[in-house]
């Protein structure tokens, strides 16, 4: 049995809503077809982007948006993806797969989605090839109101009044595909870039500056050496392979129980990532003005069999659920300095939470977490004590339990478990501290075997559905959680 002490009674800070955002870019299917089908599609379409798409992530209530990339976002010039259709400039995309990018889907497109979907927008600048200048322009292209050249071309495309942008990205993984520059050297030019990236009028930019692959920690002490006072979020990218092997990273669905258990663990690795990450950035902000943005994380495995290898195109399984479920629990956790977070990605590429094909589109294990999950937008996190039990294989362990807390407005108690085990059910014992609500309703996701995964021709094989297993015993309440589950309970 596990034992979860909730301390309702003393609320901390709010789970900001910003954890929940996802990230699309233009990779695989990810924009064109998975997003973006043009005004003449046959598919069901709004201003050229599919309406079963829009109404689902509408659905997902996503907070932000992280667009154009990722990697391509410094090759991406964004002039080039503006004005008429018919006259915006070619190019090839030489980090995914080597395919034409027609630039249909650019400035105007990105934002009028995040429209469409009530997302804020998160914008990637290109730092590794691009110029001061170029940035500087794009931002008063989107956000400036009155007289100038950008100002005037913005209107000229149709867009009389600017754009309302918070999130501004600073370049993209500079320590690779962005530029393979030295932390000193990048901390140098993005004090210099983020200088040319204005407010205009009452618009103001939350400047992030590009932070470390997974577990690079000298990167961050030189950015908050030297950068801190420029920057209002730091970012972090951590995907989890089973393997830990980038050329041969396992399957998303052909696994045995040893594969199950390797992913749950270098999942769970994120929370040494963060705590250590965050230690760093105290020393330079003890009172954690810059946040932590998480804007790449989620499963990577090899892509399916038979599909473009530079597409990362991958199945999602209940195994995806539960990668979904650790991390959120985590940011929650973190939220004193998590601010923001972005799932590797959102439709068709990596752990992606939609996946089409042609007409056809359904919604991933992943994708039901979120909405199960979402719930716990800018509520109150409420800490919790765990006693897990300890999943262990092949000599290693990690809790069984992973699980997180939080209470809204309404004064509802979400709490949100997950049984980490791939075969054994889970007795957790919940002391709640303050809040015992008479009304207690639960939705839970599980499968009946480790690798079920929803497809074209059985959409809903994996889905949640009501969860009752659970009673009240004396003031405790006692939860039975099935094996491989996510489960949330609203008490009230």
């Amino acid at each position: 049995m596990a034992k979860l002490t909730i301390h309702a009674d003393s609320p901390l800070q709010t789970i900001n809503r910003n954890i929940y955002g996802h990230f699309s870019e233009h990779l695989g299917r990810c924009i064109y077809e998975g997003i973006w089908v043009g005004l003449d599609s046959p598919i069901p379409n709004t201003e050229g982007m599919r309406n079963d798409v829009l109404e689902a992530l509408k659905k997902l209530q996503i907070p932000v948006l992280r667009w154009p990339g990722g990697c391509f976002a410094d090759e991406y010039h964004w002039k080039d993806g503006v004005g008429p259709a018919e006259k915006r400039k070619r190019m090839i995309n030489t980090h995914w797969g080597g395919v034409l990018e027609n630039n249909h889907f650019g400035t105007h497109e990105f934002l009028r989605l995040c429209e469409l979907i009530g997302a804020e927008p998160y914008i990637s600048g290109n730092v590794g090839s691009g110029t001061v200048a170029e940035m500087s322009e794009w931002v008063e292209y989107m956000t400036f109101d009155g007289e100038s050249p950008m100002a005037n071309w913005r209107q000229e495309n149709g867009r009389e009044k600017p754009w309302k942008l918070t999130y501004f990205g600073v370049g993209n993984e500079n320590w690779g595909c962005g530029g393979d520059m030295r932390p000193e050297y990048y901390a140098d030019l993005y004090r210099r870039y983020a200088c040319y990236v204005r407010n205009y009028g009452d618009n103001k930019i939350f400047k992030i500056a590009c932070g470390a692959n997974s577990a690079d920690y000298n990167w961050t002490e030189v950015l908050m050496r030297e950068a801190t006072k420029y920057m209002d979020g730091i970012s972090l990218h951590y995907y989890t392979l089973p393997t830990g092997v980038w050329k041969d990273k396992g399957s998303a669905t052909d696994f045995n129980e040893q594969d199950w258990f390797n992913t749950l663990e270098k999942t769970l690795y994120m929370d040494e990532l963060i705590t250590r990450h965050s230690a760093i950035m105290n020393t330079y902000d003890p009172d954690k003005r810059v946040a932590l943005i998480v804007d790449e994380w989620g499963t990577w495995y090899n892509v399916e069999p038979g599909t473009n290898p530079g597409f990362l195109y991958q199945q999602n399984t209940i195994r995806d659920a539960l990668v979904a479920g650790i991390n959120l629990n985590l940011f929650h956790h973190h939220s004193d300095r998590v601010r923001m977070a972005n799932i590797a990605q959102v439709v068709n590429v990596l752990q992606a939470v939609i996946l089409t094909e042609g007409a056809d589109m359904l919604l991933t294990p992943t994708y039901h977490v979120f909405d199960m999950y979402k719930v716990h937008q800018d509520a109150s996190y409420i800490a919790t004590d765990a006693v897990s039990p300890s999943y262990e294989m092949d000599g290693k362990q990690i809790d069984q339990l992973s699980a997180s807390a939080s209470l809204n407005a309404d004064n509802q108690l979400h709490i949100s478990l997950c049984n980490l085990h791939h075969a054994e059910t889970l007795e957790v014992e919940c002391d709640i501290k303050g809040h015992l609500g008479r009304m207690i309703s639960g939705l839970v996701i599980t499968s009946d075997t480790m690798d079920a995964h929803n497809t074209f021709e059985e959409p809903n094989a994996v889905n949640t559905r009501p969860f009752t297993d659970y009673r009240v015993e004396n003031d405790v309440l006692l939860v039975t959680l099935p094996a491989r589950s996510v489960v949330t309970l609203c008490l009230q």
